[in-house]
């Protein structure tokens, strides 16, 4: 996720095909979040499950999102803060569950791990397509589609990770992704915290005038 697409953007010019593009994406995200994290379970792999979390942090990301539109500045910057505390947070849960399994290693089911993975790459490719005609728009546009594109990258690193960790016979290849993912969640989480908490001190000002 890119810092300069993670700022809240005015969403007052967005069209109804956006919208639905939009809608069409948190479906797509939570559904197959909570069906990825059973499998991450299943299998025991953290790549899996860290991956899951960041389909259902994206959709709840875009749902708020969606949910902001038309509000005031300051109103808007809360929900960000929300989203990136609600990102901080999936970040440190992966960190610390991956740190648990350094002293607790067992192989995940990497047949598992790749099967879900491909179709997760698909979920991800179909969300990007149905944002594709929207990737010319506002930053926060550009971000969106971003994000879907991004998570499809993230996607194939999990399907190497199976690979490595059949390859290897060792877990480390899923953990390591997993660490990835994690960072990625915290880095996101930092942007966002930052730009709302600039959008806060810029709405302040204009109510101060």
């Amino acid at each position: 996720m890119d810092d300069d697409d993670d700022r809240v953007q005015d969403y007052g010019n967005v069209t109804t095909g956006y919208r639905r593009a939009l809608w069409t994406v948190v479906l797509l995200n939570v559904t197959y979040g909570l069906v990825e994290i059973v499998a991450g379970f299943l299998s025991d792999s953290q790549a899996l499950q860290a991956d899951a979390l960041d389909f259902l942090g994206d959709g709840t990301i875009t749902l708020l999102g969606l949910l902001a539109i038309g509000w005031s500045l300051a109103w808007r910057a809360r929900a960000a803060l929300l989203q990136g505390c609600f990102l901080g947070g999936l970040g440190t849960a992966v960190l610390a569950s991956s740190a648990y399994r350094v002293f607790v290693l067992y192989e995940p089911e990497a047949g598992a791990m790749g099967l879900f993975g491909a179709v997760a790459l698909v979920i991800n490719v179909i969300s990007a397509v149905v944002l594709l005609p929207h990737r010319t728009g506002d930053a926060n546009v550009r971000a969106v589609w971003l994000f879907s594109r991004n998570d499809a990258i993230g996607n194939v690193a999990v399907i190497i990770a199976a690979g490595l960790v059949v390859w290897t016979g060792t877990p480390w290849p899923d953990l390591a992704v997993a660490v990835v993912v994690a960072g990625l969640f915290l880095q996101s989480a930092i942007s966002i915290i930052r730009h709302a908490r600039s959008d806060l001190r810029q709405a302040k000002a204009a109510a101060s005038t």
